[in-house]
């Protein structure tokens, strides 16, 4: 077949977009080798120097063939350090994939007219041998050129050119090697820096420590003198925490257990940080080297103690309203009429500890907001307008001021303007004035109900809960006045809530 039919073969079968896709390849494997426009290295000059002398040519080159030049990594003989692709014999042997032999480029009609065979370096011998990668890609050549014509070399001399080659592409593969290698180490210890995690090795024989990773930001910019022996280490450890840790220690050097132990350390420009530390023992022959890792847990510990004390104000906060539930059974046992109306009053009024406990339960457990109060009074009262800023309530004066909602607004219900569908409650507050004078002032108006509105003739339980959480939950005072279209309650307390 010839070449132009060969090259519409290759069309209609999709060939060229095979080459295409395998020089993308080969390209894509010269760039992992990181080789192309580095220093000369006496590993490859050696070789080069070697095949240039034992097969008595005057150019010996290792050519890497890139998109458009060709490049010698080392070169004997020849000054350039590249040439165009176009005019390269190491070309032929990359795309052909197999050694390239030219006993005289003047009689070959591929070179004759190369400016390489026409002018200087005036080739006329070319023998290529494929530098071939790990994964079977031609990266270029080692070749050996004169400027007279040669016979083609015997198969015993190739097998040696294909010998230097694979000596060439050894070394090329460990330098690859150790280029990726020192890569991952850089790329660990930036990701031990960002992690916030220090390595340590502790030569348990000689009292050295080695460190590495984020060691500045856990223990102290000077780690590098403080830190070398495992007294320094000491040293730097809360006074309360040397002790354990050199039990610990000791217990894993005698045991050869793994250590691992949690400590204090008084960091030099930080302040007193908690650290975590997990080790085990690398053997070698006699010697035995701890390996570990020490990370900053502060924010861990922090978290605990919050929690625990948060545990703590719940427990004391359950306390308080279990001691409220049982204070409310008791006294509303004694002003109910019967057990219909007993359940009534004591499903009431559990209905507004609830409430100010969601109210609770959906902050912090420790405050609440009067809107979000005031919103769940609605829920439960929809004729129950209100307005006022919004405060940051301390769970007592939550379910102070829930209870007291509940016990005006089920009077409301029973004896004031809810009673009828006309009646509605108007319910507002501020704060106002400054320092020591500031005062909180509510408002809860009743208007539209059905007829006169007189004082009760005796004082019910209800009336007592709202004085004694006004007065003594909250320290302040209550003043209630029956107009005619309802009752008018003032509520004045210090004002000690903050606005939200």
């Amino acid at each position: 077949m010839t070449p132009a039919a060969d090259k519409g073969r290759q069309l209609a079968d999709g060939g060229d977009r095979d080459e295409a896709q395998h020089e993308k390849r080969r390209l894509r494997t010269l760039r992992e080798y990181r080789i192309m426009d580095t220093a000369p290295e006496p590993a490859f000059d050696r070789v080069t120097k070697l095949v240039a002398d034992l097969f008595e040519v005057p150019i010996a080159l290792v050519s890497l063939v890139e998109e458009d030049r060709q490049w010698f990594k080392s070169a004997v003989g020849l000054d350039a350090g590249e040439t165009p692709r176009d005019v390269s014999f190491c070309h032929h042997a990359v795309i052909d994939d197999a050694p390239l032999v030219v006993t005289d480029a003047r009689a070959d009609p591929r070179f004759r007219d190369n400016p390489l065979v026409t002018g200087a370096p005036h080739i006329r011998f070319y023998a290529g041998m494929p530098l071939r990668a790990y994964n079977g890609d031609v990266l270029g050549t080692l070749c050996i050129i004169d400027d007279k014509p040669r016979p083609a070399p015997a198969p015993k001399d190739l097998d040696r050119l294909a010998d230097f080659a694979a000596i060439l592409m050894a070394e090329a593969e460990l330098r690859r090697t150790a280029i990726d290698r020192d890569e991952a180490q850089r790329t660990l210890e930036r990701a031990l820096d960002f992690s916030s995690i220090a390595t340590w090795r502790y030569d348990a024989q000689a009292g050295e420590v080695r460190w590495s990773g984020a060691v500045a930001q856990l223990w102290g910019t000077d780690y590098a003198t403080a830190l070398g022996t495992i007294e320094g280490v000491f040293e730097r450890l809360h006074p309360d925490d040397r002790d354990r840790v050199r039990a610990v220690l000791g217990e894993s050097v005698a045991t050869g257990e793994p250590y691992v132990t949690e400590y204090r350390i008084v960091h030099p420009e930080t302040g007193v940080r908690w650290l975590a530390a997990h080790a085990d023992w690398d053997v070698r022959s006699n010697d035995a080297v701890l390996t570990g890792i020490s990370r900053d847990i502060t924010e861990q510990k922090q978290r605990q103690d919050n929690a625990t004390i948060l545990l703590r104000e719940l427990h004391h906060r359950m306390r308080n309203l279990f001691a409220t539930v049982g204070a409310i059974i008791s006294l509303t046992r004694h002003a109910a009429t019967g057990v219909d109306d007993y359940v009534e009053r004591i499903s009431s009024r559990l209905d507004a500890l609830n409430r100010a406990q969601n109210v609770l339960l959906g902050a912090n457990f420790l405050t609440g907001s009067m809107h979000a109060l005031m919103r769940e009074v609605e829920a439960a009262f929809p004729r129950i307008r209100w307005s006022g800023p919004d405060l940051e309530l301390p769970e007592n004066a939550l379910v102070a001021m829930a209870l007291l909602f509940n016990e005006l607004a089920t009077n409301a219900v029973k004896h004031g303007a809810l009673a009828t569908e006309n009646g509605r409650v108007d319910v507002d507050w501020t704060q106002d004035g400054a320092g020591d004078e500031r005062r909180f002032r509510l408002t809860w108006a009743e208007s539209g109900g059905g007829g006169a509105v007189a004082a009760p003739e005796r004082t019910s339980f209800g009336t007592l809960l709202m004085e004694r959480s006004v007065r003594n939950n909250l320290g302040g005072t209550i003043e209630r006045q029956w107009e005619p279209g309802g009752l008018v309650c003032t509520i004045t307390l210090p004002a000690r809530w903050r606005e939200t």
